[in-house]
């Protein structure tokens, strides 16, 4: 669970571009609320790609946008995905 839980940090800080980071001078990273929000969609549509790196998960998310949950679904919203 917790590997769920870092995966979607990790997803969330990674889902602006670097430049778009740099620019702000800050990174995002998903709070822990954001983070409860995606972790059932992720461990339940995405447990299969769980390993192969944020961006995976992120698009294995956006795949599943119509399935996700409403909470997940505006985590992604607010991260600009």
């Amino acid at each position: 669970m917790s590997k769920i839980f870092l995966s979607v940090a990790l997803l969330l800080t990674f889902g602006l571009t670097t430049t778009m980071a740099q620019a702000q001078g800050q990174s995002h990273s998903g709070t822990d609320a954001e983070q409860r929000a995606c972790a059932r969609d992720v461990s339940r549509f995405c447990r299969q790609v769980i390993d192969q790196g944020d961006f995976t998960i992120l698009a294995c998310l956006q795949q599943h946008r119509p399935k996700l949950t409403k909470a997940c679904h505006q985590v992604l919203l607010s991260h600009g995905q």
